[in-house]
């Protein structure tokens, strides 16, 4: 295939981005790639694991040449990150992110660019992601047959959502345009409040004075073990997730804290029920994931190998 875009500018080497440049040169190697962290260590590694064609010192030298620059930075840094770039921005170039929040980041970047042309400005989630973090975290088919949802202004260029949307699908994943703010809302109930409550929990073990912590993680369960894994989660990346996410999320987490009212009256009265019709729903919710290929049966989920 004609590969969509001719030199791509990575900003932020940590685990999407790594993946990213990763990606790029499995799928697309006739394609070349610039890459760029603020931090001199991780700039250090990603020459060590070849996380793009070229390391970058300056955020500006990563962007001279780009077609495609793709933010891979927390969503609380994608504004300073765009306003270094902005004096070396090539005028065709397409600007995308790989944020969780949406409406936000799309605020973000145009006010850090306001030369540049909006009908460009394209953010983007690829909704793909481990626990780890770092330049070390990444690998090629982290996108693999996962959704990359496209969030475009009523301004953009529809023949460049269309490319960004091919690049994407280069690299294995499947594509969705949505509208920001209901991305936002959705992504609040499928992404950012399972974290919480993972976080939630975890602390609340960590802090019960009845259990050691070495009880926790010595009699830890699969459910627990799963929310563990959930809470190792970069805290730098989540911190800005839920601040910049806020409305959707306080909106989510009022409806969950109902819901959780109703099954903890249900239990107190012993209506047996209502908890079997609620964990028989929850259940073939689990089946449909797996059904429509975004999860594995397998007891380790399939994490085991990538």
């Amino acid at each position: 295939m004609t590969a969509p875009f001719r030199h791509i500018a990575i900003i932020g080497l940590g685990l999407l981005g790594g993946a990213i440049g990763l990606a790029v040169a499995e799928m697309l190697p006739s394609t070349t790639t610039s890459g760029y962290d603020l931090a001199p260590e991780t700039r250090a590694r990603a020459r060590e694991r070849r996380l793009a064609s070229h390391i970058a010192e300056t955020a500006a030298e990563a962007v001279a040449e780009a077609d495609l620059v793709i933010f891979c930075v927390p969503p609380g840094a994608m504004g300073a990150a765009a306003a270094e770039v902005a004096s070396a921005l090539p005028p065709r170039a397409v600007v995308s992110d790989v944020g969780s929040c949406k409406a936000s980041v799309a605020e973000a970047l145009a006010a850090a660019l306001p030369a540049h042309n909006p009908a460009l400005i394209l953010p983007a989630h690829p909704v793909a992601g481990t626990e780890h973090s770092g330049p070390d975290a990444g690998f090629a088919h982290l996108f693999r047959g996962r959704w990359c949802i496209l969030t475009p202004p009523d301004s953009a260029d529809a023949a460049q959502v269309e490319r960004l949307a091919a690049f994407w699908r280069a690299l294995g994943a499947m594509t969705e345009v949505m509208e920001a703010a209901h991305h936002d809302l959705v992504l609040a109930v499928t992404s950012h409040l399972p974290h919480l409550i993972a976080y939630t929990i975890v602390g609340t073990a960590s802090d019960l004075e009845a259990v050691t912590q070495s009880e926790v993680i010595k009699y830890s369960a699969g459910g627990f073990r799963d929310f563990t894994r959930i809470a190792a989660s970069d805290p730098t990346m989540w911190r800005d997730v839920f601040l910049a996410n806020k409305d959707a999320v306080l909106e989510m987490l009022q409806r969950f804290t109902e819901d959780l009212t109703a099954l903890q009256r249900a239990i107190r009265v012993e209506d047996g029920g209502a908890l079997f019709t609620h964990f028989e729903r929850t259940r073939a919710i689990r089946r449909g994931i797996i059904a429509m290929g975004q999860d594995d049966a397998r007891p380790d989920f399939g994490r085991g190998d990538h």
